[in-house]
């Protein structure tokens, strides 16, 4: 393009034209008659500012969509939608209290496999063609299945039982890889919830374990709740779950074993299905004692263990550091810092239960 004026000639950029610079401008005629030139030049220069403004707003715009890309977290849960409600509620507090809305500065992307395995790698494949910008989940099976589906999106865990063990992170101070966020320290709290159990139901001798598969060390876990209910002169009796079709089963050995008393590890997959484990409780009216609070809430009777709530919420700081530019790498896994007892007295006098009034004393929550 050229913009013409007087004796030069200029090309779009406001360089001399050396072509044109000895030849008269067929314009300076014009202008020296009338003053049509000086419109008509006017005009190219208004043409000239016009196109160049219009760039100039093209390149705002342009660092203005890119500066207000809306972030898209994946949510990846092995329960249900009903299962996981307050944990995700928390989570979602969790990243209001740093400033973040639903729907109008981040977007969360659901997915739940309603008690399933077999449909984790799937759903972790299809928050990663969404390219989301970093996936929370909770538990070894959904973590390892986020894992496995991508290497570089950041992956943030709520809860895991045995990072380390699972090969889940290299250290808890150094993760590595794309993977941190918080542990549970699920296995040091069992033996303190036999010693509730036993606390509030001294004669209680033979208690069932419910336990999942998906960690590489259910096994050894057992072990170490053996041991545990063996000094306090409990007897334990193993029942493994690897899916809804074994609770029938591992209920039917609980009543042969002479089960007295029921506990069990925190799992979502559990939680998903726990309507089947508190008919089975009430039913043959054994005290139980879960891992986490969501269970007690919902009907069950004691709990003890981490803050679940508290620990959504502070995945949600991870998530927050992630999107400003921190790695995951570079983020310590960090450990649950509230602990509490959960008693339902509601669950107890459905089915004829007492807890003693010094164990009720130092129940963080008491649900009447």
């Amino acid at each position: 393009m050229l913009g013409l004026c007087g004796e030069y000639a200029f090309t779009g950029n406001l360089e001399l034209s050396p072509n044109l610079k000895s030849k008269t401008c067929p314009f300076d005629k014009l202008r020296a008659g009338s003053g049509r030139g000086r419109r008509i030049q006017n005009l190219k220069w208004s043409g000239i500012v016009a196109i160049g403004v219009v760039f100039a707003m093209c390149g705002v715009v342009a660092q203005a969509q890119q500066a207000g890309k809306v972030p898209r977290i994946g949510i990846l849960e092995l329960g249900s939608p009903s299962a996981s409600a307050s944990q995700i509620k928390a989570f979602q507090q969790g990243l209001h209290d740093l400033g973040y809305i639903e729907g109008k500065n981040i977007i969360l992307e659901y997915r739940y496999a309603h008690g399933k395995l077999d449909l984790l790698p799937g759903l972790a494949a299809e928050l990663v063609r969404l390219q989301v910008d970093a996936i929370v989940t909770r538990s070894t099976a959904p973590i390892r299945a986020a894992k496995n589906a991508s290497k570089t999106i950041p992956i943030v865990f709520a809860t895991a039982g045995a990072p380390i063990e699972d090969g889940l992170v290299a250290s808890l101070a150094r993760p590595g890889g794309n993977v941190t966020g918080l542990a549970l320290l699920s296995a040091e709290m069992d033996g303190k919830k036999l010693e509730l159990l036993t606390e509030a139901f001294p004669k209680v001798t033979r208690v069932a374990f419910l336990w999942t598969v998906g960690s590489a060390r259910g096994d050894l876990r057992v072990r170490e709740v053996e041991a545990a209910a063996k000094a306090l002169g409990l007897r334990l009796q193993s029942l493994r779950v690897t899916g809804s079709d074994d609770f029938e089963r591992v209920f039917e050995e609980a009543k042969k074993g002479g089960a007295q008393a029921l506990t069990s590890v925190p799992s979502p997959f559990l939680a998903t299905h726990r309507a089947l484990i508190f008919d089975f409780a009430a039913k043959n009216r054994l005290p139980a004692m879960y891992s986490t609070s969501d269970f007690v809430e919902a009907g069950g009777l004691m709990s003890y263990g981490p803050d679940l709530l508290d620990n959504w919420r502070r995945a949600a700081t991870f998530v927050d550091k992630i999107l400003k530019g921190a790695k995951p790498a570079d983020l310590p896994v960090e450990q649950p810092t509230k602990f509490e007892l959960i008693i339902n007295l509601k669950a107890a006098k459905q089915i004829g239960l007492t807890i003693p009034s010094n164990v009720l004393a130092r129940a963080d929550k008491v649900i009447k």
